[in-house]
């Protein structure tokens, strides 16, 4: 037989002869710490609406929200991000249920904070969307254009009342110039200095979101071009990432996930903070809608996915299967 250089000593494949062979010399390892959950908890109904778009994720009443908390504790995810559903009637202009202190997310925020205690990191979406009967992220000037400066005060706002309610952390989803320097400053002029800010610093204007739409009853119309950014742009992510880190960002976040590995991989080599990763809507309904048609095997599809994530550079991975993963690993 002929040699080919190092041929044949040099056999990588011996290093993939067995399981046990695999997972010793696997290079990155899933944790369920590194997992975090996010859950939807809507106001006014009895029992869990499941979301059409996203089998297996539902809406949330109180008390199942509090049962998804405890099995996410019990499965050793890391954290569960809270995202709030308004009835209707209370959506007005300025999304004023997102700042009221009875309002469905501060509930919510208590009854976890009381549930689980510190045993999971709780954190919240802190953006207008859910709560605005236009469904942007902020606050819409006369002429239809949402208003950076005047959504920031709404903001600083909101930042407070969850803090009040007990969230770890808040998450500051709407991408406004600014954003987390005033969250920052709300926080820490409140007696709030403890609360973290995972920044929304990469979130692209994406096709993926729309699931999401359903899972939050949101009253959007049009996209959110105009403050999200475009998929095009990857330099545009460093500036952000330098504001953010500049304003006080605690840790940072690169949302969708799969369409944006490379932006991800190079967020997490550019910085010394925790870099977390949104496996988003979108990209879990692919999966699913595959796996249920038979053409992909769905387990082994949601460890690559999620393996894939990690290796980009991901410490923290938001991923609506984070129970069943974690109950996996």
């Amino acid at each position: 037989m002929t040699k080919y250089g190092s041929f044949p000593g040099a056999r990588p494949r011996r290093l993939r002869t067995t399981p046990a062979m695999r997972r010793m010399v696997a290079e990155h390892r899933l944790h369920p710490a590194d997992l975090i959950l996010p859950a939807f908890v809507r106001e006014g109904i009895s029992e869990p609406v499941p979301i059409s778009a996203m089998p297996g994720v539902v809406q949330h009443t109180r008390d199942t929200l509090r049962k998804a908390a405890v099995e996410a504790v019990e499965a050793g995810v890391g954290g569960i991000m809270l995202f709030g559903v308004p009835e209707d009637a209370k959506k007005d202009g300025a999304g004023t249920a997102g700042t009221d202190p009875d309002g469905i997310l501060q509930v919510a925020i208590r009854d976890v904070r009381d549930e689980v205690g510190d045993d999971l990191v709780i954190m919240s979406d802190l953006c207008l969307d859910e709560y605005t009967d236009h469904g942007h992220c902020g606050v819409v000037d006369a002429e239809g254009r949402v208003d950076n400066d005047a959504t920031l005060e709404r903001y600083a706002e909101m930042a407070q009342v969850q803090a009040d309610a007990g969230v770890h952390v808040v998450g500051p989803s709407g991408m406004m110039d600014g954003q987390v320097g005033v969250i920052r400053d709300a926080l820490d002029q409140t007696g709030h200095e403890d609360v973290s800010i995972l920044a929304y610093t990469v979130k692209y204007s994406s096709a993926f979101f729309g699931p999401f739409r359903e899972a939050v009853g949101s009253s959007l119309k049009g996209d959110r071009k105009t403050y999200q950014q475009d998929p095009a742009n990857l330099r545009e992510s460093l500036r952000e990432l330098a504001l953010d880190l500049e304003e006080g960002a605690d840790m940072v976040m690169v949302k969708p996930a799969l369409p944006y590995l490379d932006v991800l991989a190079k967020i997490a080599d550019e910085v010394d903070v925790p870099v977390a990763a949104y496996q988003i809507s979108g990209e879990y309904a692919m999966v699913e809608a595959a796996a249920e048609k038979g053409w992909i095997d769905r387990d082994q599809a949601i460890l690559e996915t999620l393996t894939g994530i990690k290796r980009a550079g991901a410490n923290m991975i938001l991923t609506y299967w984070a129970t069943e993963a974690a109950q996996g690993l």
